[in-house]
């Protein structure tokens, strides 16, 4: 049976003028969709009885409905566990577009008329178009009489300007979305673009330079552009390499080569290595003789402790930096940390992002904002973690913590005992 979706007639009664209101307002002012929903259907069951509510939408692929949200009241309760939500009359008034009306006699009545199930079926509009079934179970009868078939058309039509809601603010979000990833992408363009002409610029000039026929270069001269030259050299090929990297990340083909490693002799190598780039750099090392053997790509390890402390060397300048290992308990931990400016904490939960550059400390400093991309990538690819701690006052502490499984602790602590077999002298 069918029935003409309607407006529905003028309301007398003061709980449901009430009620309808009440209703409207939840809807104008609710953005969270489900507990709007749950709003809803408590203020309807004041003005009139059912039992149980579905609401069925269409699924995006199938074309199929799927219940998103149902609710039991009064005596639906007691029979939440084997209920039947009415998806036949949510299917009927998907299809034809109308309010549907469906009985169900499950048997013999016990009790009077409990066998008996009603099932107004009403049709879910959002944005103009119908995309699902809302259904008001009510069982041992009566059957719902035109007035309620016109309340439960007024909530459906507000239930679906919920959806509505949902729908246009998933649209305006997506939007920002958008819009923001075009400005992020403008403003990468802009600033790979200035990072590699900087080093171009820097490379044509001084060869243009060597090049002269007018002029002789005594040999420091000549050094000093070359040594100039081999630099800027050196930043574009990074350039390239953090592109490389972030692309390859983005798409999971960055290769990693892990293998049992002791991270000493590389932390070391580490250091040794940021001290021929930055000879005036005050780095200290505390890092114990012993550190668990771990299953890492030593070259991205090392490349995640050469972008903090070159971090460290461009936003603080001068200041003291130290490198710090801490084995943990199946971990290690490993810190630099400075006694630089520090970064404002509203500004930590972006640190990791990708183009990230936190404002105010890029001034004449160069960098694209992804090497700390690039060191969560490779961190979190070794199934770790990575952060900035805290600081309350000035300075800098960044960390992260690497896994040290138990089988290769149980390997090490065989091989070497039998090297102390074979070894008994030592």
């Amino acid at each position: 049976m069918t029935a003409p979706l309607v407006s529905p007639g003028p309301l007398t009664h003061g709980t449901e003028l009430n009620a309808v209101y009440a209703i409207a307002r939840i809807v104008a002012e609710t953005f969270d969709t489900k507990s709007g929903l749950h709003a809803v259907f408590r203020l309807a069951r004041t003005i009139f009885i059912f039992d149980v509510a579905a609401l069925y939408l269409e699924h995006e692929d199938t074309g199929q409905l799927e219940p998103v949200f149902a609710r039991a009241l009064g005596r639906g309760r007691s029979h939440e566990a084997d209920l039947a939500w009415g998806e036949p009359a949510a299917n009927d008034a998907f299809r034809t577009g109308q309010t549907v009306l469906r009985q169900e006699d499950i048997g013999p009545a016990v009790k009077g008329r409990e066998r008996r199930r009603d099932y107004l079926g009403l049709p879910m509009m959002v944005g103009g178009r119908c995309v699902g079934g809302l259904v008001f179970g009510r069982f041992g009868g009566p059957p719902y009489p035109p007035e309620h078939i016109r309340l439960g058309e007024f909530v459906a039509w507000h239930v679906g300007q919920l959806l509505e809601n949902r729908r246009m603010a998933k649209r305006i979000a997506s939007l920002e979305a958008q819009r923001e990833l075009a400005r992020m992408q403008d403003e990468f363009i802009s600033t790979i673009s200035h990072e590699l002409r900087t080093p171009l610029g820097f490379i044509k000039g001084y060869v243009t330079t060597l090049m002269r026929d007018d002029t002789e270069w005594d040999r420091d001269t000549r050094l000093e552009f070359m040594r100039i030259i081999d630099e800027e050299a050196d930043r574009l090929r990074e350039l390239i390499d953090n592109l490389l990297d972030s692309s390859r990340l983005e798409t999971g083909t960055l290769s990693m080569t892990p293998e049992p490693t002791r991270l000493n002799g590389l932390i070391r190598d580490t250091a040794a290595r940021t001290l021929s780039v930055y000879p005036d750099m005050d780095l200290r090392l505390e890092v114990p003789d012993e550190l668990p053997l771990l299953l890492v790509d030593p070259a991205r390890i090392a490349q995640v402790l050469d972008n903090l402390l070159s971090n460290a060397r461009k936003y603080a300048p001068g200041s003291r930096v130290i490198l710090r290992a801490i084995p943990q308990e199946g971990s290690l931990r490993l810190e630099v940390e400075d006694d630089g400016a520090g970064i404002p904490a509203e500004h930590t939960p972006r640190l990791f992002e990708r183009f990230f550059r936190v404002p105010g400390q890029t001034s004449g400093v160069r960098g694209t904002g992804l090497g700390l991309y690039i060191c969560r990538k490779i961190i979190e690819a070794h199934g770790g973690e990575i952060g900035l701690d805290p600081s309350p006052g000035a300075g800098t502490r960044f960390y992260f913590v690497l896994p040290a499984p138990q089988v290769l602790a149980e390997t090490a602590a065989e091989g070497t005992h039998e090297s102390q077999e074979n070894h008994p002298d030592r």
